[in-house]
């Protein structure tokens, strides 16, 4: 299940409490967001275990500006972003956020 956040302390809450997890920074308007958003759920809905997340854009641009200059990462939307022991551990944008990519970066990060 991909839970949405919206604020500033809700993300600082899950930096502290999640030892991994992932969130999309998702556009309510645009076809390439809906089509990663989609992808990010099958992987959300397969990989239970791991906690998932969503900022839609538009409604959350502050904490989306944050993240990206909180942890040095270029805002991208769509973007999908690994987060593990309070570091941002992996990233992809667009076309490349994909439930094969997604699991691969678990892999890649244990």
């Amino acid at each position: 299940m991909v839970e949405k956040i919206e604020t500033q302390e809700q993300f600082e809450e899950l930096l502290k409490k999640e030892k991994k997890f992932f969130l999309l920074k998702h556009s309510l308007t645009c076809p390439i967001s809906q089509a990663a958003y989609q992808e990010y759920q099958k992987f959300a809905d397969a990989e239970e275990a791991l906690p998932a997340y969503f900022l839609a854009v538009q409604d959350s641009r502050p904490l989306s500006n944050e993240i990206a200059e909180k942890f040095n990462i270029k805002h991208e939307s769509p973007q999908a972003i690994l987060f593990s022991n309070g570091e941002a551990r992996w990233n992809a944008s667009h076309w490349k956020i994909t439930k094969r990519s997604l699991a691969e970066a678990i892999g890649e990060n244990q």
